[in-house]
């Protein structure tokens, strides 16, 4: 085994130590990290860890009058079975921009409430969680404003319930839209709720998702309501052709369902969409995000630069005249706009890490992190994945691309073994070819252009399928998909 593949399997035995139910399997995993050989990797992990440590993602959360506040402590399980396979993306739409009041009575609902706070679809919101039930609710509005949503817990019977709401109704404003959590399912009763003006009746026991999908939908009729997805594209190294994979998978998409497609460049000093599609565009994303009130419909649509009948480009400026330190939320209302008007967004996500790069990722509805397959891919691309984990606890875990596979003369970690320690199995292993990218890159086209029937351009077009869900990626051995295959291709290569 050579030492390359020595230290991969280090780090994969970390992983496993990681998550045995030993009991002892962070001071294994640390011990196992620290037995690699090469010592400037173990000092970036090291710093990695306390970095994140320092400055995890704590989304903004209002806390409520009794102090309770979210902790993604609890959501930490989830990198024990890191990947859960039945998780799908969401159809949900966010919530709006409103101010949300919950009052629990029992631990369960409280729980609930506090983890859905935490959510990516709830980051427009703010949500004040407080102790009690509807009287609690009551007294509280005799001497405070009532917010756009009240979130009450009701343990009493049916009638006292009724009679409950009806004196909380006395102190509720005319537009205050009230969710009940209940303990009974009888339609009798949800009816006579319906008719005094509730807006939706949840059963208990009650979850995250169901909480925070019972609360979008109150806001369906908004102009928040979601119409697209949205998928972000990030490397999980500078170089590694996450930019290229993001741009042929949404001329993909465009081509093979015939449905709009925008592909947004983030890399405001740096992006190349405008150079891969050959594009030349006056303005596109540095205007949308410039000056944020002013961003609607009819302004979107005027910064986006055509390229074919469903694809469209919202290009990076690619200059250095200014300098661009942008807000954290600073293409929040550019990624509403796009979900609103277009059913599938690409976002070129750069290689870097700011806030406003890691809220991004975060708000994104599905994440492609692209990766080469060596050591610093396969480092950052563990920490890419444990932060999202963490920071999404409630959504499909990041899909991983491996690109470049088969350099001649490269040493390089094998597809397996990388997969193996990530504990994913990679969508894609797209061989390199760099007579085929070069091509492509250089004449401004994309690789179905150049090369329509190569094994490349099938890779991006099954990738599109398997990122949308419109149909299953290709399972056939003699596929771009299969590592077998691949590595046996690479075996007989001539070096």
């Amino acid at each position: 085994m050579s030492t390359l593949q020595s230290r991969a399997a280090s780090m994969g035995a970390a992983v496993e130590a990681a998550n045995s139910p030993s009991g002892e399997h962070t001071e294994t995993a640390l011990e196992t990290f620290k037995s690699i050989s090469l010592r400037s990797i173990e000092e970036h992990a090291s710093t990695d860890r306390t970095r994140r440590s320092e400055t995890s993602f704590e989304p903004e959360v209002a806390v409520g009058a009794y102090g309770y506040a979210e902790s993604y402590e609890s959501s930490r399980d989830a990198t024990k079975n890191p990947h859960p396979v039945s998780l799908q993306p969401r159809a949900t739409a966010p919530v709006p921009r409103i101010t949300i009041h919950a009052f629990c009575e029992s631990p369960d609902v409280l729980a609930a409430v506090e983890r859905a706070s935490g959510d990516r679809l709830m980051s427009r919101s703010k949500l004040d969680i407080f102790a009690g039930g509807i009287k609690a609710a009551t007294a509280y509005y005799q001497h405070n404003p009532a917010p756009n949503l009240i979130v009450v817990e009701g343990r009493a019977s049916n009638d006292a319930v009724l009679c409950e709401l009806e004196e909380l109704a006395e102190y509720c404003d005319t537009g205050t839209k009230v969710l009940v959590v209940g303990y009974s399912n009888d339609i009798s009763f949800y009816r006579e709720l319906m008719q005094r003006g509730v807006s939706d009746y949840i059963v208990a026991p009650v979850n995250a998702l169901s909480l925070i999908a019972s609360i979008s939908n109150i806001y369906q009729g908004s102009s928040t309501n979601k119409l697209g997805q949205i998928y972000a594209f990030v490397g999980s190294k500078g170089g590694v052709g996450s930019s290229t994979v993001a741009h042929n998978v949404g001329w993909s998409i465009a081509r093979t369902l015939g449905s709009d497609v925008v592909v947004a460049d983030l890399d405001l000093p740096f992006g190349t969409a405008g150079l891969n599609f050959n594009v030349d565009a006056q303005q596109g994303i540095a205007e949308a995000i410039q000056d944020a009130g002013r961003l609607d419909d009819v302004l979107f649509d005027r910064l986006l630069t055509r390229y074919d009948d469903h694809l469209s480009i919202l290009t990076a400026p690619g200059t250095l005249g200014a300098s661009y330190d942008l807000q954290a939320h600073a293409f929040s209302g550019l990624l509403e706009i796009a979900q609103a008007n277009v059913p599938f967004t690409i976002l070129d996500v750069p290689h870097l890490w700011t806030s406003w790069a890691r809220n991004a990722l975060v708000a994104a509805d599905e994440i492609i992190i692209t990766a080469v397959p060596d050591l610093a891919n396969l480092r950052n691309a563990k920490s890419l994945i444990d932060f999202l984990l963490q920071a999404r606890p409630n959504d499909a875990p990041p899909k991983l691309l491996l690109n470049q596979v088969g350099m001649a003369k490269r040493p390089e970690i094998k597809p397996a073994e990388f997969a193996r320690t990530l504990q994913i199995e990679p969508l894609a292993c797209i061989p390199f070819d760099a007579q085929l990218f070069g091509t492509a890159a250089n004449n401004g086209k994309v690789i179905s252009d150049v090369s329509a029937k190569s094994p490349v351009a099938q890779s991006f077009a099954d990738i599109a399928a398997a990122v949308t869900g419109r149909k299953e990626p290709k399972k056939s051995r003699k596929g771009p998909l299969g590592l077998q295959a691949l590595l046996s291709r690479i075996a007989r290569k001539p070096q």
